[in-house]
């Protein structure tokens, strides 16, 4: 896969982590430089909280193990290889560490599969964390619990190199063309609340779905998370190119972290370990290793 030096504009610097909305959020307004740091990144890790966690801490689904779970196929550069038990692309090497930070060995976990919306439904889990790119929000609160937040991350719009819409130089040049993006993704939510598009977009099961769309003619524009974004139109649709990345208030947009149960004994040891890996730079570094830059991606005002 590509990995281009990043300057890690987005996330974990010494500026980073700038102010958070949720996925149903209004259309941005101009420029705002007003700092707001979330506290999951300016707390200490809670090192009792981790240290309470292991193996034989009877916070897991199954004692003695820990079970992880995430959709299929799982995408670059989240994932690598459509194996999420290989610790690498980006989520797989939060995943690893997290395991490691808990104190488990790679002999004591699990995967499993589980589709991106079934995750985020009320009710019992068959999983004790699922990493999926999934935006923290309050909606979504009301029926799982999400961890402290691990990445940062704005949407973009892909779409067919020469085409109409990739002549697009702002969110108002979109609304008349055919959108589209995964079903229950905050991609989804940006192209609905902040494009208001003249027509319904349209939806598909998994990203890979959208982009045969793309390719087919079937949509003009596709929009998803910016690290996809550059996958896509680097390595995996020849043609395509990415429009822009949608404005921000602030550096980033939305912030994804893992999903558990609502109200989960394990909540609190993920958290602290995510604090923790956040900390001591491990985050930061995942994030230059796997993660494309948006910096080069033009802002559709």
């Amino acid at each position: 896969m590509t990995r281009r030096a990043v300057a890690v504009t987005a996330i974990f610097a010494s500026s980073i982590l700038l102010g958070s909305c949720s996925p149903q959020r209004e259309a941005p307004a101009a420029a705002d430089t007003t700092t707001t740091v979330p506290e999951a990144f300016t707390k200490l890790p809670s090192t009792t909280a981790v240290d309470k966690c292991g193996p034989q801490s009877g916070t897991t689904l199954e004692d003695g193990f820990l079970t992880i779970a995430t959709d299929s196929p799982a995408y670059a550069p989240w994932f690598v290889d459509n194996t999420p038990s290989n610790g690498k692309g980006f989520e797989g090497a939060v995943a690893r560490a997290v395991v490691d930070k808990l104190g488990y060995n790679t002999d004591q976990v699990r995967f499993t599969t589980v589709a991106f919306n079934d995750a985020l439904k009320p009710g019992p889990k068959d999983f004790d964390f699922d990493v999926n790119q999934f935006t923290i929000s309050e909606d979504r609160r009301a029926n799982v619990d999400f961890s402290s937040p691990y990445y940062a991350v704005a949407q973009s719009v892909i779409a067919s190199d020469g085409s109409k819409a990739a002549g697009a130089k702002n969110l108002a040049d979109l609304a008349g063309y055919r959108l589209g993006a995964q079903t229950g993704s905050t991609s989804l939510a940006a192209i609905t609340d902040t494009i208001v598009p003249t027509t319904a977009p349209r939806e598909f099961a998994t990203t890979d779905d959208a982009k045969a769309a793309l390719a087919a003619g079937e949509i003009d524009a596709l929009v998803v998370d910016i690290p996809t974004g550059f996958h896509i139109t680097e390595n995996e649709l020849p043609g395509s190119v990415i429009v822009g990345q949608f404005p921000r208030p602030n550096a980033v947009t939305e912030f994804f972290g893992l999903v558990l149960e609502k109200n989960s004994p394990l909540t609190a040891c993920v958290s602290a370990a995510v604090d923790a890996l956040y900390a001591d730079g491990t985050l930061e570094k995942l994030a230059t290793e796997w993660i494309t830059d948006s910096a080069d991606a033009p802002v559709l005002e």
